[in-house]
Protein backbone atom coordinates (compact mmCIF):
# COMPACT_ATOMS: atom_id res chain seq x y z
CA UNK A 1 0.00 0.00 0.00
CA UNK A 2 1.39 3.69 -1.08
CA UNK A 3 2.32 5.61 2.23
CA UNK A 4 -0.46 8.12 3.26
CA UNK A 5 0.05 11.05 5.01
CA UNK A 6 -2.91 10.40 7.63
CA UNK A 7 -3.35 13.81 8.93
CA UNK A 8 -3.72 15.74 5.56
CA UNK A 9 -6.09 13.86 4.08
CA UNK A 10 -9.35 15.97 1.92
CA UNK A 11 -12.61 14.75 1.96
CA UNK A 12 -12.85 13.30 -0.65
CA UNK A 13 -12.77 9.88 -2.95
CA UNK A 14 -9.68 7.79 -2.44
CA UNK A 15 -9.68 4.16 -3.97
CA UNK A 16 -9.32 1.32 -1.46
CA UNK A 17 -8.97 -2.11 -2.57
CA UNK A 18 -12.77 -3.32 -2.49
CA UNK A 19 -16.48 -2.76 -2.39
CA UNK A 20 -18.99 -4.94 -2.33
CA UNK A 21 -22.80 -5.43 -3.73
CA UNK A 22 -26.01 -6.70 -3.82
CA UNK A 23 -28.70 -6.86 -6.50
CA UNK A 24 -32.87 -6.91 -6.00
CA UNK A 25 -34.37 -8.92 -8.74
CA UNK A 26 -37.60 -10.61 -8.90
CA UNK A 27 -38.31 -8.63 -5.35
CA UNK A 28 -35.46 -11.11 -3.91
CA UNK A 29 -32.19 -10.10 -2.59
CA UNK A 30 -29.14 -12.45 -3.98
CA UNK A 31 -25.46 -13.10 -2.86
CA UNK A 32 -23.33 -10.20 -1.27
CA UNK A 33 -20.88 -9.77 -3.97
CA UNK A 34 -17.26 -8.63 -4.18
CA UNK A 35 -15.29 -6.66 -6.29
CA UNK A 36 -12.16 -4.73 -6.85
CA UNK A 37 -13.95 -2.52 -9.70
CA UNK A 38 -14.53 1.20 -8.96
CA UNK A 39 -17.29 0.98 -12.08
CA UNK A 40 -21.03 -0.32 -12.08
CA UNK A 41 -22.59 -1.90 -15.54
CA UNK A 42 -25.87 -0.03 -15.81
CA UNK A 43 -29.05 0.23 -18.30
CA UNK A 44 -29.25 2.68 -20.53
CA UNK A 45 -32.77 2.88 -19.02
CA UNK A 46 -32.02 2.30 -15.63
CA UNK A 47 -34.53 4.68 -13.17
CA UNK A 48 -31.85 5.97 -11.31
CA UNK A 49 -30.16 8.06 -14.28
CA UNK A 50 -33.66 9.02 -15.71
CA UNK A 51 -36.20 9.42 -12.44
CA UNK A 52 -34.08 9.95 -9.25
CA UNK A 53 -34.38 6.42 -7.96
CA UNK A 54 -31.31 6.95 -5.42
CA UNK A 55 -30.11 7.57 -2.45
CA UNK A 56 -27.11 7.44 -0.29
CA UNK A 57 -25.94 7.24 3.62
CA UNK A 58 -22.57 8.30 5.06
CA UNK A 59 -20.50 6.72 7.92
CA UNK A 60 -17.57 6.60 9.56
CA UNK A 61 -15.36 4.13 11.32
CA UNK A 62 -12.68 4.68 13.71
CA UNK A 63 -9.46 2.88 15.40
CA UNK A 64 -9.34 4.14 18.93
CA UNK A 65 -6.08 4.26 20.66
CA UNK A 66 -6.84 0.79 22.41
CA UNK A 67 -6.57 -1.04 18.70
CA UNK A 68 -10.33 -1.30 18.54
CA UNK A 69 -12.32 -0.51 15.04
CA UNK A 70 -15.19 1.29 16.05
CA UNK A 71 -18.25 1.74 13.73
CA UNK A 72 -20.78 4.67 15.12
CA UNK A 73 -24.65 4.33 15.19
CA UNK A 74 -24.77 1.96 11.98
CA UNK A 75 -28.76 1.10 12.90
CA UNK A 76 -29.84 4.60 12.55
CA UNK A 77 -27.94 4.77 9.25
CA UNK A 78 -29.95 1.10 7.62
CA UNK A 79 -33.22 2.56 9.02
CA UNK A 80 -32.74 5.62 7.32
CA UNK A 81 -31.64 4.10 4.27
CA UNK A 82 -35.01 2.07 4.70
CA UNK A 83 -36.72 5.03 5.00
CA UNK A 84 -35.32 6.53 1.71
CA UNK A 85 -35.86 4.10 -0.47
CA UNK A 86 -39.37 3.31 0.86
CA UNK A 87 -40.20 7.68 -0.17
CA UNK A 88 -38.82 7.13 -3.33
CA UNK A 89 -40.55 3.49 -3.80
CA UNK A 90 -37.33 1.48 -4.11
CA UNK A 91 -36.46 -1.89 -2.16
CA UNK A 92 -35.12 -1.71 0.88
CA UNK A 93 -31.93 -3.45 1.86
CA UNK A 94 -33.01 -5.36 5.15
CA UNK A 95 -30.56 -4.59 8.28
CA UNK A 96 -28.77 -7.97 8.40
CA UNK A 97 -27.88 -7.33 5.19
CA UNK A 98 -26.87 -3.44 5.41
CA UNK A 99 -25.14 -5.16 8.75
CA UNK A 100 -23.23 -8.08 6.76
CA UNK A 101 -22.28 -6.22 3.99
CA UNK A 102 -21.03 -2.83 6.40
CA UNK A 103 -18.79 -5.37 8.20
CA UNK A 104 -17.40 -7.24 4.99
CA UNK A 105 -16.47 -3.72 3.35
CA UNK A 106 -14.61 -2.61 6.96
CA UNK A 107 -12.52 -5.93 6.92
CA UNK A 108 -11.47 -5.95 3.57
CA UNK A 109 -10.19 -2.52 3.85
CA UNK A 110 -9.34 -2.54 7.35
CA UNK A 111 -5.47 -1.09 6.04
CA UNK A 112 -7.16 1.78 5.29
CA UNK A 113 -8.49 2.73 8.43
CA UNK A 114 -6.68 5.94 9.71
CA UNK A 115 -4.35 5.56 13.03
CA UNK A 116 -6.30 7.23 15.85
CA UNK A 117 -5.36 11.68 16.97
CA UNK A 118 -5.43 12.69 13.62
CA UNK A 119 -8.82 13.93 12.80
CA UNK A 120 -9.49 10.80 9.83
CA UNK A 121 -12.01 8.17 9.67
CA UNK A 122 -12.43 5.15 7.19
CA UNK A 123 -15.61 6.98 5.30
CA UNK A 124 -18.67 4.14 4.22
CA UNK A 125 -20.81 5.31 1.45
CA UNK A 126 -23.92 3.01 1.36
CA UNK A 127 -25.78 3.33 -2.07
CA UNK A 128 -29.30 1.88 -3.29
CA UNK A 129 -30.19 2.86 -7.12
CA UNK A 130 -32.78 1.89 -9.40
CA UNK A 131 -31.30 -0.28 -11.56
CA UNK A 132 -33.69 -1.79 -13.67
CA UNK A 133 -34.48 -0.18 -17.18
CA UNK A 134 -37.85 1.80 -17.35
CA UNK A 135 -38.64 4.59 -20.31
CA UNK A 136 -42.55 5.35 -18.28
CA UNK A 137 -42.51 7.10 -15.18
CA UNK A 138 -42.41 4.14 -12.65
CA UNK A 139 -40.28 2.50 -9.81
CA UNK A 140 -38.02 0.23 -11.56
CA UNK A 141 -37.92 -4.09 -11.14
CA UNK A 142 -34.32 -4.20 -11.01
CA UNK A 143 -32.31 -2.55 -7.79
CA UNK A 144 -28.52 -2.35 -6.69
CA UNK A 145 -27.16 -1.76 -3.29
CA UNK A 146 -23.30 -1.43 -2.49
CA UNK A 147 -21.23 0.26 0.08
CA UNK A 148 -17.96 1.53 -0.72
CA UNK A 149 -15.12 2.88 2.06
CA UNK A 150 -12.20 5.63 1.64
CA UNK A 151 -10.54 7.39 4.02
CA UNK A 152 -11.10 10.83 4.78
CA UNK A 153 -10.25 13.78 6.64
CA UNK A 154 -12.17 16.86 7.92
CA UNK A 155 -15.02 17.40 5.30
CA UNK A 156 -14.27 21.67 5.83
CA UNK A 157 -10.83 22.24 5.13
CA UNK A 158 -11.12 24.64 8.39
CA UNK A 159 -11.34 21.32 10.67
CA UNK A 160 -12.94 22.04 14.11
CA UNK A 161 -12.17 26.06 13.63
CA UNK A 162 -15.46 28.67 13.24
CA UNK A 163 -16.57 28.88 9.70
CA UNK A 164 -18.45 31.65 7.94
CA UNK A 165 -21.87 30.88 6.30
CA UNK A 166 -24.19 32.65 3.99
CA UNK A 167 -28.38 32.41 4.06
CA UNK A 168 -29.58 31.85 0.88
CA UNK A 169 -33.57 32.65 0.08
CA UNK A 170 -33.06 32.53 -4.03
CA UNK A 171 -32.86 29.01 -4.16
CA UNK A 172 -34.82 26.07 -2.59
CA UNK A 173 -33.35 22.87 -1.65
CA UNK A 174 -36.69 20.94 -1.55
CA UNK A 175 -40.48 21.75 -1.43
CA UNK A 176 -42.53 21.71 1.36
CA UNK A 177 -44.10 18.09 0.86
CA UNK A 178 -40.80 16.65 -1.25
CA UNK A 179 -38.10 14.56 -0.39
CA UNK A 180 -36.11 17.05 2.20
CA UNK A 181 -36.82 14.47 4.62
CA UNK A 182 -34.85 11.67 3.43
CA UNK A 183 -31.32 11.23 2.01
CA UNK A 184 -31.87 11.25 -1.84
CA UNK A 185 -29.28 12.71 -4.23
CA UNK A 186 -31.72 15.09 -5.97
CA UNK A 187 -31.80 17.25 -2.98
CA UNK A 188 -27.91 17.50 -2.88
CA UNK A 189 -28.51 18.32 -7.07
CA UNK A 190 -30.44 21.28 -5.77
CA UNK A 191 -28.51 22.42 -3.18
CA UNK A 192 -25.29 22.80 -5.88
CA UNK A 193 -25.47 26.24 -7.54
CA UNK A 194 -25.84 27.97 -4.04
CA UNK A 195 -23.18 26.50 -2.49
CA UNK A 196 -20.88 27.06 -5.45
CA UNK A 197 -21.71 30.31 -5.52
CA UNK A 198 -21.37 31.02 -1.63
CA UNK A 199 -17.96 29.12 -1.47
CA UNK A 200 -17.03 31.87 -4.55
CA UNK A 201 -18.43 34.69 -2.30
CA UNK A 202 -16.34 33.75 0.33
CA UNK A 203 -18.23 31.24 2.73
CA UNK A 204 -17.83 27.71 3.80
CA UNK A 205 -21.27 26.66 2.74
CA UNK A 206 -25.01 28.18 2.74
CA UNK A 207 -27.93 28.02 5.27
CA UNK A 208 -31.18 27.79 3.76
CA UNK A 209 -34.60 28.61 4.61
CA UNK A 210 -37.60 26.95 4.63
CA UNK A 211 -39.44 27.00 0.97
CA UNK A 212 -42.83 27.56 2.21
CA UNK A 213 -43.05 30.95 3.94
CA UNK A 214 -38.89 31.95 3.46
CA UNK A 215 -38.43 32.94 7.58
CA UNK A 216 -37.51 29.93 9.01
CA UNK A 217 -34.25 28.07 9.43
CA UNK A 218 -34.04 24.88 7.19
CA UNK A 219 -30.53 23.22 6.47
CA UNK A 220 -27.52 24.44 6.66
CA UNK A 221 -25.96 22.63 3.45
CA UNK A 222 -25.33 19.37 3.62
CA UNK A 223 -25.74 19.47 7.63
CA UNK A 224 -28.23 20.02 10.28
CA UNK A 225 -28.13 23.85 12.20
CA UNK A 226 -27.84 24.35 15.76
CA UNK A 227 -28.20 26.98 18.11
CA UNK A 228 -26.57 27.29 21.92
CA UNK A 229 -29.13 29.88 24.40
CA UNK A 230 -27.98 29.81 27.70
CA UNK A 231 -28.00 26.51 28.50
CA UNK A 232 -30.94 25.33 25.63
CA UNK A 233 -29.44 22.98 22.52
CA UNK A 234 -32.19 24.45 19.77
CA UNK A 235 -32.37 22.95 16.40
CA UNK A 236 -34.74 23.60 13.51
CA UNK A 237 -37.51 20.84 13.09
CA UNK A 238 -39.14 20.73 9.65
CA UNK A 239 -40.24 18.10 7.05
CA UNK A 240 -37.89 19.16 4.92
CA UNK A 241 -35.12 18.58 7.04
CA UNK A 242 -33.06 15.16 6.97
CA UNK A 243 -33.08 14.07 10.71
CA UNK A 244 -29.09 13.91 11.34
CA UNK A 245 -27.65 10.91 12.97
CA UNK A 246 -25.24 13.14 14.39
CA UNK A 247 -27.81 16.04 15.52
CA UNK A 248 -29.74 12.96 16.98
CA UNK A 249 -26.99 12.32 19.44
CA UNK A 250 -25.23 15.33 19.85
CA UNK A 251 -29.13 16.33 21.72
CA UNK A 252 -28.87 13.32 23.79
CA UNK A 253 -25.24 14.41 25.20
CA UNK A 254 -26.93 17.75 25.35
CA UNK A 255 -29.36 16.29 27.79
CA UNK A 256 -27.03 14.46 29.39
CA UNK A 257 -25.27 17.32 30.24
CA UNK A 258 -27.82 19.14 32.10
CA UNK A 259 -29.08 21.12 29.27
CA UNK A 260 -32.69 21.51 27.77
CA UNK A 261 -33.47 20.41 24.26
CA UNK A 262 -35.92 22.60 21.73
CA UNK A 263 -36.30 21.24 18.21
CA UNK A 264 -39.21 23.97 16.54
CA UNK A 265 -39.43 26.06 13.78
CA UNK A 266 -36.39 28.33 14.32
CA UNK A 267 -37.27 32.32 12.83
CA UNK A 268 -34.34 33.51 11.06
CA UNK A 269 -34.17 36.41 13.52
CA UNK A 270 -33.66 34.38 16.42
CA UNK A 271 -30.28 34.03 15.39
CA UNK A 272 -29.35 37.16 17.11
CA UNK A 273 -30.10 35.57 20.29
CA UNK A 274 -27.95 32.66 20.22
CA UNK A 275 -24.30 32.54 21.98
CA UNK A 276 -23.07 29.81 19.59
CA UNK A 277 -24.03 28.70 16.57
CA UNK A 278 -23.12 25.25 14.69
CA UNK A 279 -23.52 23.07 11.32
CA UNK A 280 -23.59 19.25 12.18
CA UNK A 281 -23.18 15.98 10.25
CA UNK A 282 -21.49 13.00 10.07
CA UNK A 283 -18.69 14.17 7.42
CA UNK A 284 -17.70 17.25 9.52
CA UNK A 285 -19.33 16.18 13.43
CA UNK A 286 -20.02 19.85 14.34
CA UNK A 287 -18.44 23.48 12.23
CA UNK A 288 -18.62 26.07 14.76
CA UNK A 289 -19.98 29.21 12.89
CA UNK A 290 -18.46 32.63 12.77
CA UNK A 291 -20.55 34.42 10.95
CA UNK A 292 -24.21 34.36 9.56
CA UNK A 293 -24.80 36.77 6.46
CA UNK A 294 -28.05 36.92 5.06
CA UNK A 295 -27.38 37.34 1.18
CA UNK A 296 -30.26 39.26 0.23
CA UNK A 297 -30.63 41.57 2.78
CA UNK A 298 -26.73 41.67 4.17
CA UNK A 299 -27.95 41.19 7.98
CA UNK A 300 -24.31 39.43 9.63
CA UNK A 301 -24.82 37.33 12.89
CA UNK A 302 -21.67 36.91 14.75
CA UNK A 303 -20.15 34.31 17.25
CA UNK A 304 -16.81 33.09 17.82
CA UNK A 305 -15.50 36.37 18.85
CA UNK A 306 -12.01 35.01 20.01
CA UNK A 307 -12.07 33.02 16.92
CA UNK A 308 -12.29 30.05 18.75
CA UNK A 309 -15.77 27.75 19.08
CA UNK A 310 -17.54 28.33 21.90
CA UNK A 311 -17.38 26.22 24.91
CA UNK A 312 -20.64 24.25 24.66
CA UNK A 313 -19.99 23.34 20.80
CA UNK A 314 -16.18 22.64 22.29
CA UNK A 315 -17.84 20.15 24.99
CA UNK A 316 -20.10 18.40 22.26
CA UNK A 317 -17.72 18.18 19.81
CA UNK A 318 -15.01 16.46 21.88
CA UNK A 319 -17.65 14.37 23.93
CA UNK A 320 -18.76 12.59 20.48
CA UNK A 321 -15.43 12.30 19.00
CA UNK A 322 -14.48 10.72 22.50
CA UNK A 323 -17.06 8.25 22.42
CA UNK A 324 -16.63 7.68 18.47
CA UNK A 325 -12.95 6.68 18.94
CA UNK A 326 -13.30 4.81 22.23
CA UNK A 327 -11.81 7.27 24.56
CA UNK A 328 -14.91 8.29 26.45
CA UNK A 329 -17.19 5.50 27.72
CA UNK A 330 -19.70 4.49 25.36
CA UNK A 331 -22.57 4.74 28.01
CA UNK A 332 -24.90 5.00 25.39
CA UNK A 333 -24.27 1.98 23.43
CA UNK A 334 -23.95 3.73 20.26
CA UNK A 335 -20.40 1.79 19.14
CA UNK A 336 -20.11 -1.88 17.30
CA UNK A 337 -16.69 -3.05 17.91
CA UNK A 338 -15.60 -5.11 14.79
CA UNK A 339 -14.07 -8.10 15.44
Amino acid sequence: MENIDWGKLPFGYFKTDYNVRCYNKNGKWGEIEISSSEYINLHIAATCLHYGQECFEGMKVFRGKDGKIRVFRWEENAKRMQRSCEGIMMAQPPLELFREMMIKVIKLNEKYIPPPGLGAALYLRPLTIGSGPQVGVKPAEEYMFMIFAGPVGPYFKEGFNPVNVQIVRDYDRTAPHGTGHIKVGGNYAASLKPADRAKKEGFSTVLFVDSKENKYLDEAGPANFFGIKGNIYVTPDSKTILPSITNMSLRELAKDMGMKVEMRAVPVEELEEFDEAGACGTAAVISPIKRIVDRETGKEYTYCCNGEAGPISTRLFKTLKGIQEGEIEDKFGWNMIIE
